[in-house]
């Protein structure tokens, strides 16, 4: 497992519910959180793994030591939406870059946690947007999507860099093709759904 990179198709796949949580989901989820802490992220969605669930996880300390302070979010609803304010993001899937996004300044989420109970969280300031940037991720909207014009035109060189250097790893056959991935991430999501 790792976390790829953008233009990699699972960053785009609109993700499926996960129908159970087991031993192998729980797996999952402690690679996930080795990856973040490695990259020094503080949310991290399924889909940067390529994997097509509707799963992310957050620390907003970063702290792998802090252990009480990981959330795991599993088919995860943003309830209730309030205010609307701007700030700097950045994301693991495109290293190095930075913008400023408007989101909601407060939300209500319910999702599933670790255990299979329903839990819900009243969220402002870093967790609101943490779990809004985590949340579009499942949905396969990226947070240069929701950039202003003139912060995609700032952004713009970078991202067609993060495209170059992919398509080129794709050319040299150190990644598979688009067509080649979306079939594994089919396959991947249809497996959860049977």
């Amino acid at each position: 497992m790792e976390i790829v990179l953008y233009p990699h198709p699972a960053l785009r796949y609109k993700s499926v519910d996960v129908q159970e949580i087991n031993a192998s989901l729980r797996k999952t989820v402690e690679e996930m959180f080795d990856l973040m802490y490695a990259a020094s992220g503080i949310g991290l969605a399924a889909n940067q793994v390529a994997l097509p669930y509707r799963l992310f996880l957050i620390n907003l300390t970063a702290d792998p030591e802090l252990k009480e302070e990981e959330k795991v979010f599993i088919n995860p609803q943003i309830l209730k939406r309030r205010g609307q304010t701007c700030g700097e993001e950045g994301c693991l899937s495109f290293p190095e870059l930075y913008g400023s996004v408007e989101r909601s300044e407060e939300i209500v989420i319910e999702a599933f946690d670790l255990q299979g109970n329903l839990v819900r969280y009243e969220l402002n300031d870093l967790a609101s947007r943490a779990v809004q940037h985590e949340y579009d991720h499942i949905d396969g909207i990226l947070f240069i999507d929701r950039m202003s014009e003139e912060e995609r035109k700032l952004a713009a060189p970078f991202v067609d860099d993060f495209e170059s250097q992919f398509r080129n790893q794709q050319k040299n056959e150190i990644i598979p093709s688009d067509e080649v991935l979306i079939n594994q991430i089919k396959a991947m999501a249809n497996l959860q759904q049977a």
